[in-house]
């Protein structure tokens, strides 16, 4: 059986970490490398950087941080934030790091999943899907890195995953926006209804607030891996911790 995964999520705007609630009133959490060298010394499988102010500002990422995080860390990690072309995804790819992440570029232009994946190999193209749910409906938000920006594609979940697949995904995140940073838990429906019908890696995101949340969505889901942020930035428990519950409880973690 394959190991569950463990993925530290760190938000990053104006070089800093950074943590909303449902995408808005972000406060600093600390610095990008020395969260990334924390995260990756406590055992964390994977990390995963999206640069918010990118995204919403029409900008790239920051490729200095991007490189140094490559110096410190042995473990993958995961870059999202103002990739919109083949040349953004190879410059941060070569910078160091291990996968690059898409969600309103794969939204604006689908066919740029399978360009990237013909490229680069399925494995390092992850499409991120932040998630909505009104009036029971899934729905698909782009740029949502900033509330003033973000808007509903009006594409309901389940359609754009199986999109997503056909076009060479090598994996999803999907983060339900209404649970984001509001620390009660996965939305456990969700996931469950996505994670049925997925074929490639899932990654669940957006409410884990107790060890226990990630024990519900790993015994409740076929999920391959759980993303959070601010039970890590705000030291609530650490990954040794959350493992050594996780292993308690049958999930099958790395030690």
């Amino acid at each position: 059986m394959l190991c569950k995964r463990i993925i530290p999520c760190l938000d990053v705007q104006n070089g800093l970490v950074v943590k909303g609630v449902q995408f808005k009133n972000h406060e600093v959490m600390g610095g990008i490398v020395e969260l990334a060298a924390k995260y990756s010394n406590q055992g964390a499988d994977e990390l995963v950087f999206y640069d918010i102010s990118a995204s919403t500002e029409e900008k790239m990422v920051d490729k200095s941080w991007v490189k140094k995080i490559s110096e410190v860390i042995n473990i993958p990690f995961c870059v999202a934030g103002g990739i919109k072309s083949m040349d953004d995804a190879r410059l941060i790819l070569n910078e160091g790091a291990d996968k690059i992440s898409i969600n309103t570029p794969a939204l604006l232009n689908p066919r740029m999943i399978r360009d990237l994946s013909d490229e680069f190999g399925a494995q390092c193209v992850v499409v991120g899907i932040d998630v909505k749910t009104i009036n029971s409906k899934h729905l698909i938000y782009a740029k949502t890195g900033n509330e003033d920006t973000a808007y509903s594609s009006e594409i309901e979940a389940l359609d754009w995953l199986e999109e997503i697949q056909s076009l060479g995904a090598g994996e999803v995140v999907v983060n339900s926006m209404n649970q984001d940073g509001m620390r009660n838990g996965f939305d456990l429906d969700l996931i469950k209804d996505l994670s049925d019908r997925c074929t490639i890696p899932m990654i669940a995101s957006g409410g884990a607030g107790s060890m226990e949340d990630f024990t519900e969505v790993f015994k409740s889901t076929n999920v391959d891996g759980a993303l959070a942020a601010s039970v890590f930035h705000k030291d609530i428990f650490t990954v040794q911790e959350l493992k050594r519950h996780l292993q308690f409880n049958q999930i099958n973690v790395r030690g």
